[in-house]
């Protein structure tokens, strides 16, 4: 039992710190590359360690992202980066079972249960940050509202898709390569 306790923290740390270090290295490229990438590593911690790791590594990357000058201009947003997170991993965590098995009917239903998050994740983002809070929060001039709605709407959906995809390729290769690490 200990072994597991300890493996689930080491995990989720190092997930955690190489979340943030892809943000931090990544900080001057496109959305779409840090964005895929984080929601990459958002759906491993689900994947390789379990729903609690993700939802940690969810909860608090946009904090420490926001606290270290990673995150987002505004502390407004991250509560609503950290929700639309569990969303994502708490819809994969259902898919959880099927995304190393390899068959056509497993993969179907991952990628499925991924798109559906994926959706979901921007639909929180949509309606939960910019058709309601954004236009609330004091100190967004337009053209800084304009921006922070365009990159919360469709990339989100974009870069969840991609992340999707590259955990339903890298997943099933870091299990088999943590199962024969094991033996």
């Amino acid at each position: 039992m200990k072994n597991n306790k300890t493996r689930f923290i080491t995990y989720t740390a190092v997930l955690l710190a190489l979340l943030l270090g892809v943000q931090f290295l990544t900080q001057s490229f496109s959305q779409f590359v840090t964005g895929s990438l984080v929601n990459l590593i958002l759906l491993v911690s689900v994947f390789i360690v379990g729903i609690g790791s993700g939802l940690i590594i969810g909860l608090v990357s946009p904090f420490l992202a926001f606290f270290v000058g990673i995150g987002p201009a505004f502390i407004q947003i991250t509560p609503f980066m950290a929700i639309a997170n569990i969303i994502l991993v708490s819809i994969a965590s259902l898919v959880r079972k099927y995304i190393a098995k390899g068959n056509k009917k497993d993969v179907l239903i991952t990628g499925a249960g991924l798109v559906t998050a994926a959706i979901a994740k921007t639909t929180f983002f949509w309606v939960g940050l910019v058709l309601i809070a954004l236009p609330l929060i004091p100190g967004i001039n337009e053209k800084q509202l304009a921006v922070i709605s365009t990159a919360f709407t469709w990339p989100q959906l974009v870069t969840a898709l991609i992340g999707s995809t590259l955990a339903m390729i890298i997943v099933p290769l870091l299990k088999k390569a943590l199962k024969a690490g094991t033996t």
